[in-house]
Order: C-alpha cells, then sequence, then structure tokens
C-alpha cells in the first residue's frame, strides 16, 4: 500500500446531512471563472449516461438476430449490418462525450484545487503561535495533501461516476420494466440484494488486507530499528528477544492473511454460486414464458449493468462521504482567524522605522494549551535603543517565552509591551516583526542555495548586499571555499553545513534583515570552542547599535550586556550588570556563575 493510498484509506467518513452539505458546498466557490465548464461537463456527463443505456437494447437486438439465424437471408444480414452500425455510431459517441467530459472535469478540478490549495496554505501560514502549539505540523500537512488529494480524485472520478451510475440505475430499471414487468419484480428483489451483499463482502476483505499492510508496516519497523540500533542489541545481547519479537509479528501476518484468505474463498463461492445462480434464475424463468430471444438478452444486458452500478456506487458514495470530511476539515481551518499580515508591506515605499526602545509593564502570561499555569508572572524591565539585554536563568523558567512576546508570537494576558513607548498590538504586525529579527539554537535553513538562505532577511537584496552580510556575518571565508560558492545546496533543513556554519548562515540572514531589534536565543550553546569563537564574534558585529536580548546558558557570553535579567520561576528574581549581580552573595545569578566557573 502506497503512502497516499494509506492517508487517504485513513480519512474520516462523515455521514450526509445538511450541516456538512452546505459546508461542502462552499468549495465550489473556488471554481471561479470555470463555472460554464463545469456545467457543460455535467452535460457530457449525462450524455455519457444516456448513451451507455443505448448499448443493451442494441445488444439485445443483435442477439435477437443471431437466434433468428437458422437459416442465412439478406434480412437478417441487413438487420445485423443496420445494428452493427449503430453500435459503431454508439461507441463513437460515448467517446467523444467521455473524452470531454473526462477533459472538462479534470481542467475544472485543478484549477478549482490550485485555489483551494492557495487559499489553505495562504491561511495557514497566516495562523497565530498559539494554532501551531496546538496542531502537529503532519496534521496540517496532511490537509494541503491527502485531504485535498481526496477532493481532487472525488471531483475528477468519484462524483462523475456516482452520477452515471445513478444514471444507469434509474435508467436501466425503468427500460427493465418496460421490457418485462413481471421479469423485473423478480430482478428487483434479487439483484440488488446480492449486489449490495456483494459491496458488503469486498468491504470486509478490503478491510483485512489493510490490516495485514498495516501489520507488514509494523514488522518493517521492528527491522529497522533493529539495525539501526544494532549495537545496542548486541551490546545487550539481545538477539533472541529480537527475533521472538519479529517472528510473533510475522506469526500475526499469517494469521491475518489466512484469515483474508478464507474471506476471499467465500466471496468467490458467494459470487459463482449466487449472483450467477440468480441470472440463471432469470433466464430459466425468460425461457418459460417464451420470451424472444431479443427481449431476454435486452433484459439481461440491462440486469448486468443495473447490478454493477449497484456494486459501484457504493464505493463512490463511500469516497464521496470521505471528500465531504476532507471538505469539512479544510473548511475548518478556512474559518479559523488569522494574523492579521499586511502581504503587501513590501510594496509599500512608506516603511516605518522604530528606534528600539522596549519596556515591558507588569507582564504576564500564560500558554492556551495550559491556562493554568501561569509561564510569566508580572515581568517588568525595560530595554533602551542599542542596549544588550541578557535574560539568563534555569531551563524552564520563561526566556524563550519572553521573546516570543516581543515578536508577538503571543500577546500577554496581563500588562503591555511597549515598544518606542507605543503598545505593540497597536502596531501592524507585519511592520513590527520586519524591524525584528532572531537568530535561534536550532537554525532552520530551507532546502535551497547558500544565496537563497541568506536572502531570506531580504528577498529583493542584490548579490553585493548578500556578499556583505555574509562577510560581516564570519561566512564568507567558508562559503567560498565551496565550489559552487553562493550557489551550494545546503539540503535538507542545511544539513549539508555543519552547525557552525548555519548559525553564520542565519547571521547574515540577520545582518541583511538589519533590525531594530535583535534576540539571539541560546545562538552558541550547541557549538564547539572554535566555531563558537567565530559565531560570537559574527554576534558582537551584529549587535553593534541595535536593541539586543540575548538569551544564554553559557554565562561567559554575556558578562558586558547593559543589563542582566534573572528570571527564576517565571518572575524577575535580579536585575543590573555582571558586576552588580556577582556581588550578591546569596544571588541566582553568582550561584549559576559559579557552576559554570569555578572548578569542582
Amino acid at each position: 500500500m502506497t503512502r497516499k493510498n494509506k492517508d487517504t484509506d485513513d480519512l474520516p467518513k462523515v455521514k450526509l446531512n445538511k450541516e456538512n452539505l452546505k459546508k461542502a458546498t462552499r468549495i465550489f466557490k473556488f471554481i471561479g471563472p470555470h463555472k460554464l465548464k463545469f456545467f457543460i461537463g455535467m452535460i457530457f456527463l449525462a450524455l455519457t449516461g444516456a448513451t451507455a443505456l443505448i448499448f443493451p437494447k442494441l445488444m439485445g437486438q443483435l442477439m435477437g438476430v443471431a437466434g433468428n439465424s437458422k437459416s442465412v437471408s439478406i434480412d437478417l444480414i441487413n438487420k445485423a449490418n443496420d445494428v452493427g452500425i449503430k453500435m459503431i455510431i454508439l461507441f463513437a459517441l460515448q467517446a467523444i462525450f467521455s473524452f470531454f467530459r473526462v477533459v472538462l472535469f479534470v481542467n475544472v478540478t485543478e484549477n478549482m484545487l490550485a485555489s483551494l490549495r492557495q487559499a489553505t496554505y495562504g491561511q495557514l501560514i497566516k495562523m497565530p503561535m498559539t494554532f501551531f502549539s496546538q496542531h502537529q505540523a503532519t496534521e496540517l500537512s496532511s490537509r494541503i495533501g491527502s485531504d485535498i488529494t481526496q477532493i481532487q480524485d472525488t471531483f475528477t472520478t468519484n462524483i462523475a461516476e456516482f452520477i452515471r451510475q445513478l444514471i444507469i440505475i434509474v435508467g436501466g430499471i425503468t427500460m427493465i420494466c418496460f421490457t418485462s414487468y413481471e421479469l423485473a419484480i423478480i430482478m428487483l428483489s434479487i439483484i440488488p440484494l446480492l449486489a449490495l451483499l456483494t459491496v458488503y463482502f469486498g468491504r470486509k476483505i478490503r478491510n483485512i488486507s489493510k490490516n495485514v499492510q498495516d501489520k507488514i508496516a509494523e514488522s518493517n519497523i521492528i527491522v529497522g530499528e533493529t539495525f539501526q540500533g544494532i549495537s545496542n542489541v548486541k551490546s545487550f545481547a539481545n538477539e533472541f528477544f529480537e527475533i521472538a519479537r519479529y517472528k510473533k509479528s510475522t506469526e500475526t501476518i499469517a494469521q491475518l492473511a489466512m484469515k483474508g484468505g478464507l474471506a476471499r474463498g467465500a466471496f468467490f463461492s458467494f459470487i459463482i454460486f449466487c449472483l450467477f445462480g440468480a441470472i440463471i434464475l432469470i433466464v430459466w424463468y425468460a425461457v418459460t414464458m417464451n420470451m424472444s430471444m431479443e427481449k431476454m438478452m435486452t433484459f439481461m444486458f440491462y440486469t448486468v449493468f443495473v447490478a454493477a452500478s449497484i456494486g459501484g456506487i457504493a464505493e463512490q458514495y463511500s469516497q464521496i462521504q470521505k471528500a465531504i470530511g476532507a471538505t469539512d476539515r479544510v473548511m475548518d481551518i478556512l474559518d479559523e482567524d488569522p494574523e492579521k499580515i499586511d502581504l503587501n508591506y513590501n510594496l509599500n515605499p512608506v516603511k516605518l522605522k522604530i528606534e528600539g526602545h522596549v519596556q515591558l509593564e507588569n507582564v504576564a502570561f500564560s500558554y492556551p494549551s495550559r491556562k493554568d499555569f501561569e509561564v510569566l508572572k508580572d515581568i517588568s524591565f525595560s530595554a533602551k535603543k542599542g542596549e544588550t539585554i541578557a535574560l539568563v536563568g534555569p531551563s524552564g523558567s520563561g526566556k524563550s517565552t519572553l521573546a516570543g512576546l516581543i515578536l508577538r508570537f503571543y500577546d500577554p494576558q496581563e500588562g503591555r509591551i511597549l515598544i518606542d513607548g507605543k503598545n505593540s498590538t497597536d502596531y501592524s504586525l507585519t511592520e513590527l516583526r520586519n524591524q525584528m529579527a532572531i537568530v535561534p539554537q536550532d537554525v532552520l535553513l530551507f532546502g535551497g542555495n547558500i544565496k537563497e538562505n541568506i536572502a531570506y532577511g531580504k528577498p529583493d537584496a542584490t548579490i553585493e548586499e548578500i556578499i556583505e552580510a555574509a562577510r560581516k556575518a564570519n561566512a564568507l571565508s567558508f562559503i567560498e571555499s565551496f565550489p559552487d560558492k553562493f550557489n551550494t545546496m545546503v539540503g535538507d533543513r542545511g544539513i549539508q553545513l555543519s552547525g557552525g556554519q548555519r548559525q553564520r548562515i542565519a547571521i547574515a540572514r540577520a545582518v541583511l534583515k538589519n533590525p531594530a531589534i535583535l534576540i539571539l536565543d541560546e545562538a552558541t550553546s550547541s557549538l564547539d570552542s572554535e566555531s563558537e569563537h567565530l559565531v560570537q564574534e559574527a554576534l558582537d558585529k551584529l549587535m553593534q547599535g541595535r536593541t539586543s536580548f540575548v538569551i544564554a546558558h553559557r554565562l561567559s557570553t554575556i558578562r558586558n550586556a547593559d543589563k542582566i535579567i534573572v528570571i527564576e520561576n517565571g518572575k524577575v528574581k535580579e536585575s543590573g550588570t555582571h558586576d552588580e549581580l556577582i556581588k550578591l552573595d546569596s544571588g541566582l545569578y553568582k550561584s549559576l556563575s559559579r557552576l559554570q566557573f569555578e572548578p569542582n
């Protein structure tokens, strides 16, 4: 089972009701200027179904000719030729109708889904951080991936097939009743029931097959884990344990597969005995009625068409249910309240330039997922333009949360944050964040080249500006050592570069942005001594003339900070310069310094 199929198989099916149908029909607004194509496609779809209903009638006539051909005559040959020509014309018309139906449906669907994907992605990327803290990235990717793929399959195939089969069922039963009312009663009492039972057993078999595939995937995980951790397996002498674990998994697979084999055997026996037995019963009854060959064969072909459509329409209905469930999930995203992001900000020639004065007044904050736990409590301090403020304290004390509040990833529940004397919530999010930059501990580079990653800080930057930013970030020397220089691909998440190189690319990105407020979140904590020296030197250049907030565990990197804010349990415990805080005999900062600098 492919990953795509597994994702779509796991999609929820919803019961059709007025509410979810109303929500699902909202998807049609994304058709936009392609409504006419959609309606023309529906006309061709109806014509496809109508021509399919003519085929059993012509086949009956042809078989009637064959049944009467005890002796060849000109009339029989002419009649056979006439029916043959009609069938050729019918097939040609059906081919034309099917071609235009498929082309139009695919054209409309792909344009509609392109608009839907863009709208969904645009909505997701504008959602606040509180939204992302409550949803997994894989779940959100699934909305754009498997959910919209399910909608795509349904619009291009399932809806068309559902309507076509519905036309065949209704039209076929009507033609059957006109052909023979007595046989129609027998057929309608047997064939639909058998077709539905076929669908039921078929679904059971598919579920067993899906379970087998899931168990095979689990057994493959065991193999992968064992080989990846083979040194642990051998060091603990646990070969017997892994063999037993894999044996149990494969025995479960075998038992499920054998259960599936029994189900398939019973299913095929059912098909042979019941379904074909029912058809033979109808033929026998038609013979006892002394029905003509043409009439009997016409009836039989309509019966087979109706039975096949009844069997197929249940699967199409199931897929439509999944599509409505997928549409519900996508529409739930589009109904969320996004952040107010100005997408045209960079086109505005008049841009805000802030000085960088930052003041926190009695700030308190709790994460939406843990409202009963206060992360920050009554935080107050200020930073003047160009000052370096260090935030230190034990892990989990709230330092990174403070950085998130300054960037307005979140807004405080109490208190306020002032930027240049103005409440941060009074600024446009876009204009405020365009004046800020962050260099995190774990740098994420996008899967392009070095030039593109540096230019992420200023997309319209010239190559000269990018080179200058790399120079200031102490990155130019290692970039130019690569054969492709700035065109060097960084790999997925920057895996082709070392930690220190990724940090310097991130610093170059921040240099290019030229922010008024800079946040450094443990920017050197995971580096070796040589890389730390180069990165710290680049950071020192970057911080010049900017209001900088430095989150650090290595206290040696913040000794020269203008102010050190010591946070413990979400509160400001101490505040001052390094020299002032180190003099506090029972101070937390002094205790932390002693742990780092004094030998055991």
